[in-house]
């Protein structure tokens, strides 16, 4: 039996964030507001070992977990490299944030901790959950002096093989309740067309005058929001998104190197021992998960999705605090 651990780990001024090495999951992000008050932006679950176990193990909410080999959504139940079919878990021909056991199932090693950095390894085996190569993982969390949450993937293979890494962490900047009276900016102007399966028909849809055009920061409470599950399209402009409360004071700027980003924001959260005694309300959080397109292996005109040997895949993540 592999042995569960959580590293915590402090910056000098206002962060603190835990992290198990169960599936290099986020189970807690405590922000001292300009008050001093602290509130814990990220929705966990009481204990480290809850994540092992039922109820939580019988659902599927990746809650603050690190995803992988391939983040969101593939069709058609695998993809070519190649010239070589790589059949992969799927329900309904959906394949699903890197499989059954995919990456938030899987005990990273820990390779370096100091105050206000930890450092995750893991190797994931070839033809592990079908994906070709053997490929070494690091999930790196860091709190910088300038109060930036700041979580880097990097990979590197021994074969042609598909990556696409993210971070499933789900925030309420007032740390319970709902995230509709929140305010939200996307700097994006196009978002992925899918399907009745949310697979991406490979169409990109205008924003402009939908419900997926947020480039003004307003409240996420609007006559056309009915919760998103969708993939932004992010523009040139380097600040990526932007999340702030009123009633806590947090600002959150997100930047990102990658090409777009999942906005996930469920509706309920399932009866589970969060370590706020589940004092959520409707739409209780919402969970930014900065990556490629999903189901890029099987549409070429979408950006490349395929790291080769000699290559190294990076995502670059930065959620900065703000207080007013």
């Amino acid at each position: 039996m592999e042995k569960l651990e959580v590293i915590t780990i402090k910056n000098k001024s206002a962060l603190e964030m835990t992290i198990s090495n169960f599936g290099a999951t986020v189970i807690g992000l405590k922000v001292k507001n300009a008050k001093g008050e602290i509130y814990d932006v990220a929705a966990g679950l009481k204990n480290a070992s809850d994540y092992l176990e039922p109820p939580y193990s019988n659902v599927k909410l990746f809650l603050g977990s690190s995803i992988g080999r391939y983040a969101g959504r593939i069709s058609g139940g695998g993809f070519e490299i190649e010239d070589i079919f790589y059949k992969v878990e799927n329900q309904n021909g959906v394949h699903l944030h890197g499989g059954e056991n995919g990456f938030f199932k899987k005990f990273w090693s820990i390779k370096e901790v100091a105050d206000d950095r930890v450092v995750f390894s893991y190797q994931s085996q070839n033809l592990e959950e079908g994906y070709p190569g053997n490929l070494s993982i690091e999930a790196i969390f860091e709190l910088t002096p300038e109060n930036e949450v700041k979580i880097t993937y990097k990979a590197v293979t021994d074969q042609a093989t598909l990556v696409n890494l993210t971070s499933h962490v789900y925030l309420n900047l007032n740390g319970k309740g709902s995230v509709l009276d929140h305010e939200l900016q996307i700097n994006s102007d196009f978002y992925l067309d899918v399907d009745s399966k949310l697979i991406p028909t490979g169409k990109l849809n205008k924003s402009e005058g939908t419900t997926f055009d947020r480039n003004q920061k307003a409240k996420i409470r609007r006559e056309d929001f009915k919760g998103f599950d969708d993939t932004f399209v992010f523009n040139e402009k380097q600040l990526k998104a932007s999340l702030s409360s009123a009633e806590s004071g947090i600002n959150m700027n997100i930047f990102s190197n990658q090409p777009a980003m999942v906005v996930y924001t469920p509706e309920k959260f399932p009866d589970l021992p969060f370590s706020n005694n589940n004092q959520f309300g409707t739409f209780p959080a919402i969970c930014f998960e900065p990556q490629n397109f999903p189901d890029a292996p099987n549409k070429n005109h979408f950006p490349n999705s395929i790291l080769r040997v000699g290559e190294s895949y990076l995502n670059e993540m930065i959620f900065a605090f703000t207080f007013k």
